[in-house]
């Protein structure tokens, strides 16, 4: 069993993407996800790249992605071992 994250990062460009696609306002979608506005602004332009897993899963569950949907984080790094 894998132990749980302590932060995801996120990637802010797909985060602002598919809210603009969704037509939803940054205002409303900090609201529905229990976040403030600067702070989604952050994130989505990349000042701000981690989050705690209740934050991630809260603006997750307000753009209606499922869990197992990783579109909202970071591209890993290649593996270059």
């Amino acid at each position: 069993m894998t132990a749980p994250r302590a932060t995801y990062e996120v990637d802010g460009a797909a985060i602002r993407k598919l809210r603009m696609a969704r037509g939803i306002q940054i205002a409303d979608l900090a609201r529905n996800a229990r976040i403030t506005r600067s702070y989604l602004s952050r994130l989505e332009t990349g000042v701000r790249r981690q989050m705690r897993p209740p934050t991630y899963s809260a603006l997750r569950n307000a753009l209606g992605i499922p869990a197992e949907d990783e579109q909202l984080l970071a591209p890993s790094e290649p593996n270059t071992e």
